[in-house]
């Protein structure tokens, strides 16, 4: 019968028991973090159909319904109000086409003003 020698390296413990469990947890706590975190993607298709905000690098706003965007960030908007840089309503449309390079911003809008 041959005994297996143990060196000190196999004997002792490579690390606090503590740290498993930290890590451990910091796993399991990253996990739920990539669950609950959402894309740009996400959010864009949860507001299709929804009231936006959509403020130009110019500073102008758009607020309306996303109507539909492509990859290029082109948005179709209805029911569009123009609102200029003080937030004083400037024009009403039906539709709205923005091209999506001037694009600084779309957000949700949680009630229509």
């Amino acid at each position: 019968q041959k005994k297996s020698k143990t060196t000190m390296a196999e004997a002792a413990p490579t690390s606090d028991p503590i740290a498993p469990v930290e890590q451990n947890d910091t796993k399991q706590a990253e996990s739920v973090e990539k669950k609950n975190a959402r894309s740009p993607s996400d959010f864009l298709r949860n507001v299709l159909g929804r009231p936006v905000r959509v403020k130009l690098n110019s500073g102008v706003e758009y607020r309306g319904i996303l109507a539909c965007l492509d990859g290029f960030m082109n948005i179709a908007m209805e029911q569009t109000e123009e609102y200029n840089v003080d937030g004083q309503l400037r024009a009403k449309y039906g539709d709205c086409f923005i091209r999506g390079n001037n694009v600084l911003f779309i957000s949700a809008q949680s009630n229509r003003r």
